[in-house]
């Protein structure tokens, strides 16, 4: 099973960039850091920060900083509220702020060494344009279905090189259409020791709009801080994935 996992994933990222070629679709950059601090046995704070080349690979022209307080309700069941600044940036000045906040519940559970997560999350975004003056909100839904594998173990520990994948799709209001957003992400992690991990792999991502659908090709890099302040003698890794 190891095995076909990945050799799935290889061809699975090979095709897709291939027909990323055959359209003229560039690829981009998508990186990203982010901290986990488990301060408490059923408390946890999270941040992130990240920087997307959009229009050109090497050029950050979109990033976003976020946070917020997680709760252990069971073992697999973990709420979540955030908030976050984005600034998207055109001809490099900026064309688009958003100030973010979310509430997300995310249960997961295992079968043999495979774990699926599934994430539901609601945000309400309000938007300002430097350029025009102009302002907008919207309410967003989202639900991601994410598996990952221990590829050389039977758990992600320390050493340990794992599988992931994900699908998640975007639903949006009051703009059309609803159905605003497609991911799609493939790719490989490696858990170095016990605070750190990276993370990378390819990320695919449809936009759909009345004027006509995008394509974007992301490639994904991460590296993930893990800090365990309460000294429970079984750590767990967390690797939030693409977001």
């Amino acid at each position: 099973m190891k095995l076909s996992v990945g050799l799935g994933l290889g061809l699975f990222l090979s095709v897709t960039f291939f027909k990323a070629q055959e359209h003229q679709e560039h690829i981009s950059s998508f990186n990203a850091l982010t901290i986990t601090y488990k301060f408490h046995p059923k408390f946890f704070l999270y941040a992130e920060g990240q920087s997307r080349g959009i229009q050109e690979y090497t050029y950050p022209d979109y990033y976003e900083i976020k946070g917020g307080l997680g709760y252990n309700l069971t073992k697999n069941h973990k709420p979540f509220i955030g908030l976050g600044r984005y600034a998207t940036y055109k001809d490099r000045k900026i064309n688009r702020e958003e100030f973010r906040v979310w509430l997300q519940d995310v249960i997961d559970f295992k079968k043999g060494i495979v774990k699926f997560e599934n994430r539901l999350r609601a945000e309400k975004s309000w938007f300002y344009e430097p350029q025009t003056g102009k302002s907008s909100e919207r309410m967003r839904y989202r639900y991601r279905l994410n598996i990952s594998v221990p590829l050389n173990a039977k758990e992600v520990k320390k050493g340990t090189v794992f599988a992931n994948v994900y699908d998640e799709i975007f639903l949006v209001s009051p703009m059309k259409p609803t159905f605003a957003r497609n991911r799609v992400y493939g790719g490989f992690g490696y858990q170095i020791d016990d605070y750190f991990g990276v993370l990378g792999g390819y990320l695919w991502q449809r936009e759909f709009e009345a004027s006509g659908n995008k394509n974007f090709h992301f490639v994904y890099l991460a590296l993930n801080i893990n800090i365990d302040a309460t000294k429970h003698p079984k750590k767990t890794y967390d690797f939030p994935g693409a977001d």
